[in-house]
């Protein structure tokens, strides 16, 4: 099993969760996170421009059967993309075991 952490725009989330539900990814987490980067946000307030390092994001955390993992990731980057600094990364990890509290099923038929 693969755990698919993503760091993704938060404008992006609809389109992201939309496509995960359409290649067949139905659960995951998610919260807001604000973190640091190469994008510097800029906000405008009359006129005058203010720049803040502190970038809000959306962090996803998906676990998935090791089959599974590449179309996660494509599905992730074809619905995040929008080609300018601040897309954010997608990390993976191995996951040793899985257990499904409600039966006590464990390994990748736990999490269908």
């Amino acid at each position: 099993m693969k755990k698919i952490e993503a760091i993704i725009r938060k404008s992006k989330f609809s389109e992201v969760k939309t496509a995960l539900h359409d290649v067949g990814v139905n659960f995951f987490s998610y919260w807001d996170v604000t973190g640091l980067g190469n994008e510097q946000e800029g906000h405008v307030y009359r006129g005058i421009s203010y720049s803040t390092s502190d970038i809000q994001r959306r962090y996803l955390s998906i676990v998935v059967n090791d089959h599974f993992e590449d179309i996660t990731v494509k599905t992730i980057i074809q619905a995040a993309r929008t080609g300018d600094v601040g897309d954010g990364k997608i990390f993976v990890s191995d996951v040793s075991e899985c257990y499904r509290i409600r039966t006590g099923e464990k390994g990748g038929d736990s999490l269908k």
